[in-house]
């Protein structure tokens, strides 16, 4: 389908420009795209009828990755295929590769942007319960440079709904500096190679000096009341050194007892907690290999 008529096309340098567009229109006349593979469907399908169209392809400031001493900055504008390459996050935040190494397809990975999945939080989207898992936190600035910091657990809330205002755009995803023994891991499940998450698994583990578990996060992906946190799955993993195959598999039975799992079209429910147990064991095996090494 085609849009409905749109007024004014703005492809703004700066945040400060981006913001100063979208407040020249009433709230909801004006939408930022970011790479716009999923809200120009919206668009397209006329489920969204915007008057004014805010580009962020030319916000320089929002692209890149940079990590040092203090932790991992993500820019919202950066592409999922820059995250699939970046070996900088190797070990503690690998999840994130992970996840961008799989979402949707070629076309999505090259165009497709980290802020942008975060800002639309689509049910079966991937970097929600990534972010979730990993702790992140989502920085933000609005009309007249004020700024905050919301935790991915606050940032995302029901299904295409997140604690962004209207005036403000997300300018990274941060995480914080991580012990040397920390690892994480995704992967999701779905019909095809390239589809959307039936069901999608994060863990993130920090060990101690004998290889035993400290700390814990486990989030799912895929449920129709959005992303989740097992607080059973976490709690069983401390203690654990990944070498106890059946204590791993107890965790995720754990995690899929207590999760709400929804059917439809392309699992029932039962099929979902199935896929939580099975995609959930190799997860945190992964993610306790990555921190031992």
């Amino acid at each position: 389908m085609y849009p409905a008529p749109i007024e004014e096309y703005v492809r703004p340098g700066t945040v400060d420009e981006a913001i100063a567009a979208l407040a020249k229109y009433p709230e909801g006349d004006a939408f930022f795209v970011a790479g716009g593979q999923s809200i120009m469907q919206a668009i397209k399908s006329r489920l969204l009828r915007p008057r004014c169209i805010v580009d962020l392809q030319g916000v320089s400031g929002l692209k890149g990755i940079t990590a040092d001493s203090n932790g991992v900055r993500i820019g919202a504008m950066t592409r999922y295929r820059e995250i699939a390459e970046a070996e900088s996050l190797n070990g503690a935040y690998q999840a994130m590769r992970d996840a961008a190494d799989r979402v949707g397809d070629r076309q999505v990975r090259n165009r497709g942007t980290i802020g942008g999945s975060l800002c639309w939080n689509y049910v079966a989207a991937c970097m929600p319960p990534v972010t979730m898992s990993l702790g992140a936190e989502m920085e933000l600035i609005g009309a007249g440079g004020a700024s905050r910091s919301v935790a991915a657990n606050d940032f995302l809330l029901g299904p295409l709904e997140t604690a962004r205002e209207e005036n403000e755009i997300l300018l990274s995803i941060n995480m914080p500096a991580a012990p040397a023994n920390a690892g994480s891991a995704y992967k999701k499940w779905g019909l095809v190679t390239d589809a959307l998450p039936v069901i999608g698994v994060c863990a993130y583990v920090e060990l101690d000096g004998s290889g035993a578990c400290t700390s814990a996060r486990v989030a799912i992906g895929g449920l129709g009341d959005g992303p989740a946190h097992s607080g059973a799955a976490a709690a069983a993993l401390v203690g654990n050194k990944g070498n106890d195959a059946d204590a791993i598999s107890a965790a995720l039975d754990a995690a899929a007892n207590e999760t709400e799992t929804q059917g439809d079209l392309w699992a029932d429910p039962a099929y979902r907690k199935q896929l939580i147990r099975s995609l959930g064991t190799e997860v945190v095996t992964t993610a306790f290999q990555r921190a031992a090494s």
